[in-house]
């Protein structure tokens, strides 16, 4: 059994943040949202958020009960003038057209915040004297070549659940030896400084392990991140994610 802890991960601004990055990263068409494809989408990330623990506001509950009954009613047989050819009559409402319209409004704002930040990063350059560092009030830091976020890592968590959960040996009698976060963190450390280039990847911390030993040992990485112990990067996309400690 683990121990209860607590990370927080304040990685999207609320539900419709986390639906535009699924679009986005499944190159999904705003337009015709295939809502069986990012509903489950949607549920697997919440439920990667809960099998860290995670507090998870109210308002992505609410988003998940709103994209089952819009699934729901995608799924009731149409009326007499369907037509095979397309999806929805003249007459009847595309029950995805709401959640269609806010994405396409949170998207408008969010763009226009970005060309905002933009423009402030612009205007700080006429200043002569040396640029302040505002980084730690800034809830998005733009990244630099080669550099991934906490985003990155949660989708690399919610890969590496599914294929341990397809391969979870079957339960024995044998009560293995209770580890913590702790035990977990200075595991890693160990394992990172005593690897030849000081350096190691996102998977070889996570090989021949149960999902309650993968769990505790990805909330160790969150708490060493937190540190500041810890960075992680990808030489390009789709490659490993290598981790090293901050020097």
């Amino acid at each position: 059994m683990t121990e209860h802890w607590q990370v927080n991960l304040e990685v999207f601004e609320g539900p419709l943040d986390l639906l535009l990055h699924l679009i986005n990263k499944y190159e999904i068409d705003i337009y015709d949202i295939p809502i069986a494809k990012i509903t489950t989408q949607y549920m697997d990330y919440l439920h990667a958020m809960q099998i860290l623990q995670l507090d998870v506001a109210g308002d992505y509950l609410v988003m998940a009960a709103t994209l089952m009954s819009i699934k729901s009613q995608m799924l009731v047989p149409r009326n007499d003038g369907w037509d095979e050819e397309k999806e929805f009559t003249i007459e009847e409402e595309d029950p995805r057209e709401e959640l269609m319209e806010m994405l396409l409004e949170y998207r408008k704002f969010k763009n226009a915040a970005s060309q905002l930040d933009h423009k402030q990063s612009e205007r700080a350059e006429f200043f002569t004297k040396e640029p302040t560092d505002v980084s730690k009030y800034q809830e998005h830091i733009p990244l630099k070549k080669g550099e991934i976020d906490l985003l990155d890592l949660i989708d690399a968590f919610q890969s590496l659940i599914r294929r341990n959960e397809l391969k979870e040996p079957e339960a024995t009698i044998i009560e293995p030896e209770e580890v913590t976060v702790n035990d977990k963190m200075k595991w890693i450390e160990s394992k990172i400084r005593n690897s030849p280039d000081a350096s190691i990847t996102f998977q070889h911390l996570f090989e021949y392990y149960s999902s309650k030993e993968v769990v505790v040992t990805f909330l160790a990485l969150l708490e060493l991140i937190k540190e500041n112990k810890v960075d992680f990067r990808q030489d390009k996309t789709f490659s490993d994610i290598k981790l090293a400690f901050l020097t």
